[in-house]
């Protein structure tokens, strides 16, 4: 049995496979024209980001790409200028500026030069994220994954809400993930001193993420900032390079991924949807996959916790003393 299953997997790949090209891969959301849009990205040098990324640019946005490794964002920004082409006048522009959501420092530093270039501020869509790394620690003293994916995004968004306001009607977009459901907020143990399980914390980070942009929106109500969160699905990216996979598993394990994960562009649709579609223009406090509003299991839409969540959270950027 168990050597029929290579057999088996490759059947069902190629199966897929035929599928795809008979159908084809999903299509890019056409929202409508960003002209005139600043958008900022973070993480977009890779994987869902530099996916939106490029999409947002075909757009004709101005997309700010938030990234730690300048050199690699570098690099991917003239790889999508190079995809894009170029276009007419009013054609989109692609911007990078240095952000590690893994020092406050740099945060507050990226969100200063923000300040200080950048007249509007359209859509920021919160996309980085570090996925079950082994236990360490951020600039700040934060265990890594709730230091990145949610605390770094929290003091972002909060140093960036001015010009959101100002440049309203404007879009929060929060990138989660169903791993949600396995996660709990222990306020306990929220930087994992007591214990660490890197599966356990990542899905904790994803839902802060949810409760946090919960909690935004409802402060937001009535400014013309909206805030949605969302899960990708199962995306082929680098996110997972620090799950450790057996050599010998390996070729199979790419083979499956490759018939079943989603690419990053099909991944990044529902990033691409909340920033642009006029189908949700006004709607806030949501949770979305695959272009589509999704019910939330209760502990994700506990206002309480939110709300404890959130001050919380203030203290440890120190938003307050």
């Amino acid at each position: 049995m168990a050597a029929a299953l290579p057999a088996l997997a490759l059947g069902a790949g190629l199966l897929v496979a035929a599928w795809r090209w008979l159908w084809g891969a999903a299509r890019p959301v056409r929202g409508g024209s960003m002209r005139g849009k600043t958008v900022i990205i973070t993480g977009a040098n890779s994987g869902l980001g530099r996916a939106a990324a490029a999409e947002l640019l075909r757009m004709r946005a101005r997309v700010i790409m938030g990234c730690r490794d300048r050199a690699r964002a570098e690099r991917a920004a003239r790889e999508i200028r190079a995809e894009v082409g170029e276009q007419a006048d009013g054609a989109g522009e692609l911007v990078v500026r240095e952000l590690d959501l893994a020092s406050l420092r740099s945060v507050r530093a990226f969100c200063h030069r923000v300040l200080q270039e950048e007249s509007r501020l359209d859509v920021l869509i919160n996309n980085a994220g570090i996925f079950q790394c082994p236990y360490m620690k951020t600039e700040d003293g934060f265990e890594m994954q709730f230091g990145v994916n949610h605390l770094g995004h929290f003091l972002l968004t909060n140093l960036l809400l001015g010009l959101l306001k100002n440049s309203a009607p404007s879009r929060i977009v929060v990138v989660s993930s169903k791993l949600y459901k396995y996660g709990e907020i222990n306020f306990e143990d929220l930087n994992s001193e007591i214990s660490y399980n890197k599966s356990f914390c990542y899905s904790r980070s994803k839902l802060a993420n949810i409760l946090f942009a919960r909690e935004l929106a409802r402060r937001l109500e009535g400014t013309g900032v909206t805030v949605n969160s969302l899960h990708p699905g199962i995306v082929r990216t680098n996110l997972g390079r620090h799950v450790n996979i057996p050599l010998l598993a390996k070729p199979l394990f790419n083979l499956v991924s490759w018939a079943f994960f989603k690419t990053p562009l099909e991944g990044a649709q529902t990033s691409i949807y909340l920033a642009s579609s006029p189908d949700v223009e006004g709607v806030s406090g949501k949770y979305f996959g695959d272009c589509k509003e999704e019910e939330l299991l209760p502990k994700a839409m506990d206002d309480l916790v939110a709300r404890k969540l959130w001050d919380i959270s203030e203290v440890m950027v120190g938003l307050l003393k």
